[in-house]
């Protein structure tokens, strides 16, 4: 199989403009991202896709590969999908999001393993190693899975609710995802539905049109950047 690794990186952000770009321990972030995975040895390829010029230039400079994407992008999915029309002779795609300057390269590889299985079109990772605190955090995404280890539903709620046993093994979502090409070219054709709206979570839309996701238990989490509190805690990971 052949295996693109496609890392998302848009210069705009609401929290964190320009963060793909900042200094973490004389590197900027985007070349972290692009080193862990290049380094990881599990890809034929490696592509950052931006919108930004600055972005694209600093990874070219730096020796990695760059596509310019459309601006109009509203998910790193969307971007990946606009890449692998270049790509389409490639079987599998990883979506690596730009800001994981820390990204695992075990974590790439059981995703990776996922896909030993014919049936398996999307794949992502669920972690045991979840607190009280992040079961009621809404920005700490839960997973329930069936006997198969397939997604029954993603929710920023506590799910499922523990009304007649306590100690559930809850599962938190880690947003890595592999797809097989063709079924992501199909997936970034989908319309948007009411039930992904109001979680704010794109992959209930895949669901919705049953598509199902399997998800791959890992005990393994690395700290990523969405705001500047971050950066301390990814900088101390550095050490």
């Amino acid at each position: 199989m052949k295996k693109l690794a496609i890392i998302p990186a848009r210069y705009a952000s609401s929290r964190f403009p320009g963060k793909p770009l900042i200094d973490l321990a004389g590197k900027t972030m985007i070349q972290r991202v692009l080193e862990g995975v290049t380094n990881s040895k599990h890809f034929d390829e490696v592509v950052v896709a931006t919108d930004n010029e600055k972005i694209a230039n600093h990874i070219k400079e730096i020796g990695g590969k760059a596509m310019l994407t459309k601006a109009s992008h509203e998910s790193g999915t969307d971007r990946c999908g606009e890449v692998i029309e270049s790509y389409s002779d490639f079987d599998i795609v990883v979506n690596i999001q730009g800001d994981e300057p820390l990204v695992d390269a075990e974590q790439l590889r059981l995703l990776l393993a996922a896909f030993e299985d014919e049936t398996v079109e999307i794949a992502t990772l669920g972690s045991p190693k979840i607190t009280s605190e992040d079961r009621n955090d809404s920005n700490r995404i839960k997973v329930v899975v069936n006997h198969k280890s397939d997604a029954l539903y993603f929710s920023r709620s506590p799910i499922p609710f523990e009304r007649n046993q306590e100690n559930y093994p809850f599962l938190k979502h880690i947003g890595l995802y592999g797809f097989r090409t063709n079924t992501l070219k199909k997936l970034v054709q989908l319309s948007p539905n009411v039930l992904e709206q109001t979680e704010s979570l794109e992959q209930l839309r895949w669901m919705y049109y049953g598509y199902k996701i399997r998800v791959v238990e890992t005990d393994i989490e690395t700290p990523n950047i969405d705001t500047p509190e971050d950066v301390e805690v990814v900088l101390k990971n550095l050490k």
